[in-house]
């Protein structure tokens, strides 16, 4: 059986401790005893992190560590949000990367930014399986999100998190009044996301001073939280995925043939897709892998499908978003697109690949 000790896992089983009959308990969570369930996502806080910085924040210690949860491929914040959000796994809901090629886009197509959006794509076409959100409140549960003003209505929102009241907070005292408001009846369910430490991470690097900052106001958000939320909440804290500083990077076409028979790069410095000129892929696929060799894993579409790497699912959809090579750099080696060689090369942290520090997220509990 599939492993679901993942984001997905996590949130059908704490939709069915709420009575959620369509939700399965993979994780086998006690019945919220409460029926208060907040749910707390720190985006870009690995279990390596927590192991090495968390003991400067009481709070950490304080709530009660579970296994840890593992993030599926690519470790990256839309990919694992969407499969919190739907309950299912990449393959199904289609949510495959940061970028991904638009299929039947032209040539060379264009590519969607998953957190930015495309207006010309319908979120909600692109991403069709029913979230768990949609399906808690049809059922009678009140569900909030929790969040950045600025996420409210954006495409993101509408493909993986549509269902819940959005309830907008851009500063730590609101974002807590909010999560109260939201679990102000029984039988409801607040989400509450925040990316500080992941801007700081990308921009300082992990264990940088700029990010211990955002790691305190991380634990002034949990420590607000379990001082003011209602009698019988239960507040669980995780992540999405974890962080390398990277040292070490190959600026794709540069003092190598990568692009050779390349139309277009979708992905990360850490997860790449890419996209192969028609008749091309042996020729790049053999290309990529004598020029990488043991600095990355490099896999065409149909080795990545039969690998599971997005899961034993994928549907056709799926499929035709897929990048025709699907690259992993290992270490800490991140591939940089030369068209955003200033941008990708100017952060200090990155995500996307399959080391444990990026795939081992932590899974913290705490009641009232």
């Amino acid at each position: 059986m599939e492993s679901m000790s993942n984001l997905a896992g996590l949130s059908n089983s704490i939709f069915a401790s709420l009575g959620l009959a369509t939700a399965t308990n993979p994780l086998g969570i006690d019945q919220s005893a409460g029926q208060r369930e907040c749910f707390v996502l720190i985006d870009g806080f690995g279990s390596d992190a927590l192991k090495k910085y968390g003991d400067e924040f009481p709070i950490f210690a304080e709530m009660q560590s579970r296994d840890p949860l593992t993030s599926h491929f690519p470790s990256t914040t839309a990919t694992n949000l969407s499969s919190f959000g739907t309950g299912v796994l990449p393959g199904v809901h289609g949510m495959l990367g940061y970028t991904v090629r638009v299929p039947r886009s032209g040539e060379p197509g264009r590519l969607l930014n998953s957190l930015k959006w495309d207006d010309r794509v319908d979120p909600i076409v692109w991403q069709s399986t029913p979230t768990l959100f949609e399906r808690a409140v049809a059922d009678g549960i009140h569900v909030g999100h929790v969040a950045a003003k600025r996420y409210e209505g954006s495409g993101f929102t509408q493909a993986a998190l549509r269902g819940a009241s959005y309830m907008g907070a851009n500063h730590l005292p609101d974002m807590i009044a909010e999560a109260v408001r939201a679990l102000s009846k029984p039988r409801s369910f607040a989400y509450v996301y925040i990316n500080n430490l992941d801007a700081a991470g990308h921009d300082a690097g992990v264990g940088s001073e700029k990010w211990l900052e955002a790691l305190k106001v991380v634990s002034d958000l949990l420590v607000g939280l379990r001082n003011a939320l209602p009698a019988g909440s239960r507040i669980w804290m995780t992540s999405d995925h974890g962080m390398v500083n990277s040292e070490n990077n190959i600026v794709l076409g540069v003092e190598n043939n990568l692009m050779e028979n390349i139309t277009l790069v979708g992905g990360e410095p850490r997860a790449r897709h890419m996209y192969v000129r028609e008749g091309a892929l042996s020729d790049a696929a053999a290309l990529w892998r004598e020029t990488l060799g043991n600095q990355a894993t490099v896999h065409t579409k149909t080795e990545a499908i039969a690998a599971g790497l997005f899961g034993s699912t994928v549907s056709m959809d799926s499929e035709d978003r897929m990048g025709d090579l699907i690259v992993i750099p290992h270490d800490d080696l991140i591939l940089i697109d030369p068209e955003r060689a200033k941008q990708e090369s100017g952060m200090v942290g990155h995500h996307g690949g399959l080391t444990s520090i990026e795939t081992q997220v932590p899974l913290l509990i705490t009641s009232k």
